[in-house]
């Protein structure tokens, strides 16, 4: 039994056109003008609509201690929001374990979900002497991307200069991409002790305590370390023109520089701090929101191939037990919100419905792209034979609102609250298999792959250059 998708127009990130799609056991197997379905077939009529390949979210924190989302309900929620593969980022060991045995820990725990799944290392500074050796253990596991941070000194995340260039370095030798968090977190430290002793504490000073400069900076010091190194870099979260620039010049110079944005940078401001009656604590994330002008210049930068992808950054801190941790000192505010299942709909609505940027585009931030970096390409990314059969479909003529009370993650509070999108996910399927039909779950937890990779295309488009060169 197969599945084979009639009537739709198909869009991938270098074409668009209409065919029907056949899909046999999870993998595409034939496209066509028209495909006469067996007796044994399952059919989707897709007239009228769009078809995608699945979402991929770079960029979630599932399974958390403290956050409102286990693999389980978060994996859930991607799938009914179009998110087909999620690479989700692991938390540092605890004392006495290795990167290796604390990366088995959270496959287990990742066995939930309902899509398939990566796995990346966060490499704090107490492992970062560890993973000089324990690097190529992660590699043999199916790792080919993690995550350093240059700021969060006092959770024990902040990398001196000299541990990332060692990692970096390490990182080349394995064909590992290392993904970082950019933001000098010294400085910010000062500022916010600054503040506080000045009688601020509301959630607004997160933001003014962390200024576009200290972004800017840290990302142009990466991008050196990285040269140096010899190492390709991705920068996460891109929140502002001045680390777009650092971004961009990089780029410029033939060095292997990827950005990436996040919905919220595209859509909301700093303005959504300063709300009243603690509300703006929901806003709270680091980089934090910037002034409404950035948003152009960060749409421009996705447009133009500055900026390569984007992800969710879904942190489901809840409000009530969590972001009210921080009542009295904004310092205090954990930071982070839900996304995952709003990704989709809000690049579809602000990007393509308000012309912004093409469905060409659309596809190639919100999956293609994504898919080469994070080494499952052509796997996933691809509406092509060989590809898996992970399909979104989307009606462009529907609206619908999003809120809480429709919501499928478990944060209890949505960040898009009563926000209208133009364009409706009817059909979500992961390799052939309809796990979404109008918003419910057609399927059960637990049928997640994990996935097996290898370095990106990014090394092999780099060698290339290197034999042009």
């Amino acid at each position: 039994m197969g599945t084979i998708i009639t009537n739709g127009t198909i869009v991938n990130a270098s074409e668009i056109f209409k065919a029907d799609i056949q899909i046999d056991e999870g993998v595409i197997t034939a496209l066509a003008a028209e495909i006469k379905p067996q007796s044994d077939d399952k059919v989707v009529d897709a007239t009228g609509q769009l078809v995608f390949p699945g979402a991929i979210d770079p960029h979630v924190h599932f399974g958390v201690p403290g956050y409102a989302d286990d693999f389980r309900s978060g994996t859930r929620a991607a799938a009914v929001g179009g998110i087909t593969t999620i690479l989700n980022y692991v938390e540092p060991p605890t004392k006495g374990m290795s990167l290796l045995q604390n990366l088995l820990k959270w496959k287990e725990m990742a066995k939930e979900s309902y899509i398939d799944y990566g796995l990346q290392p966060i490499i704090n500074a107490e492992y970062s002497e560890r993973a000089l050796i324990e690097l190529p253990d992660l590699v043999q596991e199916g790792v080919c991307t993690i995550k350093l941070f240059m700021s969060a000194r006092g959770i024990g995340l902040l990398l001196s200069d000299v541990e990332i260039y060692k990692i970096l370095t390490k990182a080349r030798e394995n064909h590992v991409l290392a993904t970082v968090h950019c933001e000098n977190g010294d400085v910010i430290d000062q500022i916010v002790k600054e503040i506080l002793a000045e009688g601020n504490t509301s959630p607004i000073y997160h933001g003014y305590s962390r200024p576009t400069a200290l972004e800017a900076e840290a990302t142009n010091r990466v991008l050196a370390i990285a040269k140096v190194a010899g190492a390709p870099i991705r920068v996460a979260h891109v929140s502002c023109s001045e680390a777009m620039a650092e971004i961009e010049r990089a780029q410029n110079n033939g060095q292997k520089a990827f950005g990436e944005t996040t919905p919220h940078y595209l859509t909301k401001d700093i303005t959504c701090l300063d709300l009243p009656d603690f509300e703006g604590s929901k806003y709270v994330c680091s980089p934090p929101l910037r002034e409404k002008w950035q948003q152009d210049v960060l749409w421009r930068g996705i447009a133009t191939g500055i900026l390569t992808t984007i992800g969710s950054d879904h942190a489901p801190v809840p409000f009530d037990g969590g972001k009210t941790l921080g009542r009295q000192n904004f310092s205090k505010i954990p930071n982070g919100g839900p996304g995952v299942e709003e990704l989709f709909s809000i690049i579809y609505h602000y990007g393509v419905y308000e012309k912004r940027i093409t469905l060409q585009k659309f596809v190639e931030v919100t999956s293609t792209a994504t898919a080469k970096q994070m080494g499952i390409y052509p796997q996933k990314g691809n509406i092509g034979i060989g590809s898996d059969g992970d399909l979104v479909i989307v009606d462009p003529k529907q609206r619908r609102t999003i809120s809480k009370a429709s919501q499928f993650h478990k944060c209890d509070y949505n960040a898009y609250e009563g926000t209208e999108v133009q364009g409706v996910i009817t059909h979500v399927l992961s390799r052939g298999e309809e796990i979404v039909k109008n918003r419910k779950i057609m399927c059960s937890d637990g049928r997640g792959k994990y996935l097996r990779r290898e370095s990106g295309l990014w090394r092999e488009e780099a060698a290339r250059a290197s034999s042009a060169g």
